[in-house]
C-alpha cells in the first residue's frame, strides 16, 4: 500500500529528500493569474470579488450580498446539532486555556545609567480569518485561528467563507459567533485575500491575515505578504509516525489514513526498525480503507506521497524526522523519551497510543495550524504572539550619552554614517 525507503546508506537521506520534494514541486505556483486578480480587486473592488467568486465557485446566483446579516446569523447558529454545540463549547474553553498560558508580560530594564530600556506588547487591531468552504468547511478553524487572537486582545476580528449562496455550514457560523466575529463574509479564493488586505467598500482592511486555503488562496497570501501580515503559506496536511515493535500496527494505520483523507496531496510517513511492522500496516490499511467515506483520497494520497522507512538504528530515526520536519509527529515506541530529546524539527508532538494527531486536530488545547512542507525547521504553529506587536521604548539620561555617545560615535564614524556620530556629537557639546 505504502513505498518502503531503507535508510541504510549516506545516499538514503538525499532520496528522502528527493521524494519529499517531488510533492512540493506539485503544489503549482499560481502567480500570474493570482497577480491579475489580486490588481483586479484593487481597481474594481467589490465587483472584482463577486465576478471571480461566481466564475470560480460555479454557483449559479444572482445574489451580490458579501455580508450575513446578524439575523442571518442567528438563525443559521442555531441549525447546529446540540452534540456538536458542546463539543465546540469544551474545545474552545480548552483551546482558550492553553493560549491563555501564552501571554507575554511586558519588561523595563534600568542599567547602571539609570537610562530606561522597556519591552511592550500591544495587539493587532483588524485580524481576517479565512475559512475554507464546501467539503473542508471546519468549525475547528474557526477556533483555532480565532482563540488566539482573543487572547492577545485583538477587539476585531473578520471571518470569510465562501457562501454566496448562503449555503454555509451551520457549526462554522456557531463558532465564528462564539468566538465573537464581528463580520462573516461570503467569498473565498485569492480575490477575498485581496479584499482583506487592501479594502473595498464592503471589506475591512486588515493587518493580518490567517487561515487555510487552496494552491490559489496561499499564493496570494504569499504575494500580498508585506503589504499585510499573514500567519504562514501552509501546503498539505502531514504526519510522520515513529513506531517500534511494542505499536499496535491498526492504531499506526488508522492515524496514517486520518492524515491521508485531508487531501490527495496529504502526506503520511511510517518511521520504523520493525520490517514486520510495515508489513502488518499495510495490511490493516487495506482493511481499514475499504470502509472509509473518504477512500478515495486517502488511497490516492498513500499511493503517491505514502512512506514507510525502515530505520536500523535511534540516530537514523531521527535523521529521518529531522530531514521531514513533519507538520505533526507521532511517537509509539518503548524509547518516546529518548526520541523526543533528538527531535528538532517538528510542528507537533503525540507521545504514546492514546495521543494521536487527531485530538490536537480539535481538542487538545495546543494549535492545529502548524507549519507544512518542511517550513518546521525555522517556524512554529499559531500562538498568541502572532497577534501581538512588540515595541521597545528606549530612555537616554543624560549620564547615559555622556558614558554611552563616545562609543556610538566611534561605531557611526567606523560605517562611515557622519551624521549618526553628528547627532551624538551634537548632545554632548550642549551639555558642556
Amino acid at each position: 500500500m505504502i513505498k518502503v525507503l531503507k535508510l541504510n546508506s549516506k545516499n538514503s537521506l538525499k532520496v528522502l529528500e528527493i521524494f519529499l520534494n517531488k510533492r512540493k514541486s506539485i503544489q503549482k505556483n499560481q502567480t500570474s493569474v493570482v497577480n491579475k486578480i489580486i490588481n483586479d480587486v484593487r481597481k474594481n473592488g467589490d465587483a472584482a470579488v463577486i465576478k471571480y467568486e461566481k466564475r470560480f465557485s460555479k454557483i449559479k446566483t444572482k445574489s451580490n450580498k458579501l455580508l450575513f446579516s446578524n439575523k442571518e446569523i442567528n438563525k443559521i447558529s442555531k441549525k447546529t446539532d446540540s452534540k456538536i454545540k458542546k463539543s465546540i463549547d469544551l474545545a474552545f474553553e480548552r483551546i482558550k486555556k492553553f493560549h491563555s498560558k501564552q501571554q507575554f508580560s511586558s519588561f523595563t530594564l534600568k542599567d547602571r545609567y539609570k537610562n530606561m530600556f522597556s519591552y511592550k506588547y500591544s495587539p493587532l487591531e483588524k485580524v481576517g480569518v479565512y475559512v475554507p468552504g464546501g467539503t473542508a468547511s471546519y468549525p475547528s478553524t474557526v477556533l483555532m485561528n480565532c482563540i488566539p487572537a482573543i487572547v492577545a486582545g485583538v477587539k476585531n476580528i473578520y471571518l470569510t467563507t465562501p457562501s454566496l449562496d448562503s449555503n454555509i455550514n451551520p457549526a462554522v457560523v456557531y463558532a465564528a459567533k462564539k468566538c465573537g466575529v464581528k463580520k462573516i463574509y461570503k467569498t473565498g479564493g485569492a480575490q477575498t485575500i485581496a479584499a482583506l488586505a487592501y479594502g473595498t467598500k464592503k471589506f475591512e482592511k486588515v493587518d493580518k491575515i490567517v487561515g487555510p486555503g487552496n494552491a490559489f488562496v496561499a499564493s496570494a497570501k504569499k504575494e500580498v505578504f508585506g503589504d499585510v501580515g499573514i500567519d504562514m503559506v501552509a501546503g498539505p496536511s502531514e504526519v510522520s509516525i515513529v513506531a517500534d515493535k511494542s505499536a499496535d500496527p491498526n492504531l499506526v494505520a488508522a492515524d496514517l489514513i486520518a492524515q491521508a483523507e485531508h487531501d490527495v496531496n496529504a502526506q503520511s510517513i511510517l518511521i520504523t526498525n520493525n520490517k514486520n511492522l510495515i508489513r502488518l500496516v499495510n495490511l490493516s490499511l487495506k482493511k481499514q480503507l475499504i470502509k472509509l467515506q473518504k477512500k478515495s483520497i486517502a488511497s490516492q494520497s498513500l499511493k503517491n506521497f505514502g512512506l514507510a522507512i525502515l530505520a536500523s538504528s535511534k540516530k537514523s530515526i531521527l535523521e529521518a524526522i529531522n530531514t521531514i520536519a513533519p507538520e505533526h509527529l507521532e511517537l509509539y515506541t518503548n524509547i518516546n523519551n529518548e526520541i523526543i530529546q533528538g527531535v528538532k524539527n517538528a510542528g507537533s508532538i503525540f507521545i504514546g497510543k492514546f495521543s494521536p494527531e487527531a485530538i490536537g486536530d480539535y481538542i487538545a488545547g495546543p494549535n492545529h495550524v502548524l507549519p507544512t512542507s518542511g517550513s518546521a525547521r525555522f517556524s512554529s504553529g499559531l500562538s498568541v504572539n502572532d497577534f501581538l506587536k512588540r515595541h521597545s521604548v528606549i530612555k537616554i539620561t543624560k549620564t547615559g550619552i555622556e558614558r554611552l555617545g563616545p562609543s556610538v560615535i566611534n561605531l557611526a564614524e567606523y560605517e562611515n554614517l557622519d551624521g549618526h556620530a553628528n547627532s551624538i556629537k551634537i548632545r554632548l557639546k550642549k551639555d558642556k
